[in-house]
């Protein structure tokens, strides 16, 4: 692959060439670029899946993204309280906590 190294080679790369690759080729190149879900539904999805699985660390990527592929601020903090009945209250928390990051970041 040329140009700019992709955030899946500079996150794990080095570690995991083929995750990577697979990451950049069948998820991001394939799946994310299917036109039945746009991106922006596809991030809420994406949010919604790593909150009721208590996916955290993977929300450091994906809140953000979903910032920039249009979800709102309200609509993240709507899903994590509808969640909050369906995946857990201790997982809606979680991702509070991670949402309280992101917006101290975006709003500055």
């Amino acid at each position: 692959m040329s140009g700019k190294p992709t955030a899946a080679r500079q996150a794990f790369g080095a570690i995991a060439p083929k995750l990577a690759e697979i990451s950049d080729e069948v998820l991001f190149g394939d799946v994310w670029e299917r036109p039945q879900l746009s991106k922006r539904d596809r991030s809420l999805v994406t949010c919604a899946a790593l909150i009721a699985l208590g996916k955290t660390e993977q929300m450091n990527y994906h809140m953000p993204l979903a910032i920039r592929n249009g979800v709102t601020q309200d609509e993240l903090v709507e899903m994590t309280t509808h969640l909050a009945f369906y995946a857990g209250w201790p997982s809606a928390m979680s991702a509070v906590t991670k949402l309280k990051e992101l917006f101290a970041v975006a709003n500055e």
